[in-house]
């Protein structure tokens, strides 16, 4: 390769990795906690936990009453199931003839506005995984940022391709700090690099399909895209034929219930070879109507689509249509694989130990390509360093450092929350971007080096704390789960506890390289004389 090339993959892998560097490092390490979705649910709602979860009885007479009051929900309705896990709240969700989307729990008096949903902890930090908690663009912006994150890959793996070998294992410790964070990140990238493959293609697919059905929809199918896509990933057939075909009948056709839907299409998904088929989500269309059909979607385990549907007459539970592991079409199971390969569904509890660490190791990536720009790009013998470095390093500790130190608030603040007189769900998304902000704030007063090794000490002191302080406040829950043979909760005390040290660890290295290292680097603690200054420093 000439070396004239070998230059601009170099600058596009710099500058692709500088403008996407942030954004996926908030993303890989929320998705990394994002993994344990469930136990991190049960973990933020210890009262919810005591709660009855055979709810779904009462599904039935809720839609009824829903569809009475808003006839636009007769269109299509779908309801959440609780599946058996404590934590999962039954909500109905429908449009409004304005186009709003409008939900209502169980135990809600009445409908409201979807995008007005309080933020579960567990939520928020998914959101912050797949829109970094931006409402509407958000999934877009991290859409583009994905098709970024793939440019830098490609022109990463052109760069290394030819030392892909003598630079698989090269880590090495000493003095030359530059060469130990670079031999970090290449390792660290060579071999997650299929992995990071996967998360680059499935990111890009599933923040940006809304968007290219839109465009081809419009520019080549004339406006025959969407219902056809609407198709494709649906076990139910055209349910307006369906409406069509059906007995003409004045009055309305009665449903069958969540409950019993749900229960028939697991009966027939595991007849069909699905192994644990567990219903999850369910809607009607064409509510109360002749020719009214529902689709149940659940869950089975270890196949690489996760996700399976049945189709089913509303009214008499006739099988009509079953998408299941081993008896997919093309384009199901295309749909299915994006969402297995980037959430990691496909396989057991250690995939999901693989993918979350993965997720660190990826946040870790990003982090080190931050410091090395700036150990390129600082003057070697001056104690003062360019803007450009400065601002830099500003942002990494910042931005970096602050989200690792805003989402560990964030669990604090759920479960004091309640002892202030607050609803978690209230809470946790302000207290995130509040405390994101400050640890801004407080780098630019504190400057990047010290700013580093308060907010890695804050950190793990929080960290820590998230699982003492539920061991002090529901450790009557804690017992009780053990007893039960559950351990999830226990496991996010113990996880939260092992990042606190990991993020100690982390800070007394900081502090001794703030301390004891070059002088002439942003990250001394020491600061320069004064502002502007060029003053040279002896080298050794």
């Amino acid at each position: 390769m000439k070396s004239s090339t070998l230059r601009t993959f170099t600058t596009v892998h710099t500058w692709t990795g500088l403008l996407a560097g942030f954004a996926l490092f908030i993303a890989f390490y929320a998705g990394a906690i994002t993994m344990f979705h469930d136990p991190i649910d049960v973990w933020a709602l210890p009262k919810a936990e005591l709660a009855d979860a055979q709810v779904m009885d009462k599904a039935g007479a809720m839609m009824a009453d829903i569809v009475a009051k808003h006839p636009a929900a007769r269109e299509s309705i779908g309801v959440t199931y609780a599946a058996g896990h404590p934590s999962h709240e039954v909500s109905a969700y429908w449009m409004e003839k304005d186009g709003t989307w409008m939900t209502q729990a169980i135990d809600d008096a009445g409908a409201h506005d979807a995008e007005d949903h309080e933020h579960g902890l567990a939520d928020f930090v998914y959101e912050l995984h797949y829109d970094l908690g931006i409402p509407e663009i958000g999934i877009y912006l991290m859409g583009i940022v994905s098709v970024i994150y793939g440019l830098a890959l490609l022109t990463g793996v052109l760069i290394h391709l030819p030392n892909l070998l003598r630079e698989l294992f090269a880590l090495r410790p000493g003095h030359n700090l530059k060469r130990l964070w670079q031999d970090a990140h290449n390792v660290i990238g060579i071999l997650s690099l299929p992995f990071h493959i996967i998360f680059a293609v499935t990111g890009a697919l599933l923040c940006l399909t809304l968007v290219a059905l839109m465009a081809f929809n419009t520019v080549i199918f004339d406006g025959k895209l969407m219902s056809a896509f609407e198709r494709m990933t649906s076990a139910l057939p055209d349910t307006a034929a369906m409406t069509a075909a059906a007995p003409k009948s004045d009055g309305t056709v009665p449903m069958l219930a969540p409950a019993e839907l749900g229960a028939i299409a697991r009966k027939a998904a595991i007849a069909a070879g699905a192994a644990n088929f567990e219903p999850d989500y369910m809607r009607y269309v064409h509510y109360g109507q002749p020719g009214a059909a529902a689709e149940v979607r659940g869950t089975s385990e270890k196949t690489l689509g996760e996700y399976g549907m049945v189709a089913l007459d509303a009214s008499t539970g006739r099988i009509i249509n079953m998408q299941l592991t081993g008896a997919r079409d093309a384009n199901h199971a295309t749909y299915s694989a994006i969402f297995g390969l980037h959430f990691g569904t496909f396989g057991s509890l250690s995939l999901r130990w693989l993918y979350f660490v993965l997720g660190l190791a990826g946040a870790f990536l990003f982090y080190s390509g931050n410091l090395l720009y700036i150990e390129t790009r600082r003057k070697r013998r001056q104690a003062e360093q360019p803007m450009k470095v400065r601002a830099m390093a500003t942002a990494t500790v910042g931005v970096c450092l602050g989200t690792c130190f805003a989402i560990s608030v964030m669990f604090i603040a759920n479960h004091l929350a309640p002892y202030l007189g607050a609803e978690p769900t209230h809470v946790v998304q302000p207290v995130c971007f509040i405390t994101f902000f400050a640890a801004i704030a407080w780098t630019f007063w504190r400057r990047p080096a010290k700013a580093a090794v308060d907010l890695l000490w804050a950190t793990a002191v929080t960290s820590v704390a998230v699982g003492v302080l539920d061991i002090a406040l529901h450790g009557e829950r804690l017992s009780r789960t053990l007893a039960e043979g559950r351990y999830e909760v226990l496991g996010v005390d113990l996880v939260a506890m092992a990042m606190g040290a990991g993020f100690g660890w982390l800070a007394v290295a900081t502090r001794r390289r703030a301390v004891a290292g070059d002088p002439c680097s942003v990250w001394a603690a020491k600061a320069p004389r004064a502002r502007g200054s060029t003053t040279a420093v002896p080298e050794g």
